[in-house]
């Protein structure tokens, strides 16, 4: 199971992206293998943007675990 969650109108930083394997089984992740994938959509200009807000992950640097 991949974390499904949008890219906001001018959010700027690094990517984290959760994933889990929710079998009993051992999954095994290859080098070079896709395991997810992005969509952009164009959509129109929203009234307030994520920078504008000063969301919460605007900016991050490396790995962010979710802050609550």
């Amino acid at each position: 199971i991949v974390n499904v969650t949008p890219f906001e109108p001018e959010w700027e930083g690094f990517v984290t992206i959760e994933i889990s394997n929710t079998t009993p089984l051992p999954a095994k992740i290859y080098a070079n293998e896709g395991i997810a994938q992005v969509i952009f959509f164009e959509g129109e200009e929203p009234e307030t943007s994520y920078a504008d807000r000063r969301g919460k992950y605007q900016g991050q640097h490396g790995i962010t675990l979710p802050r609550l």
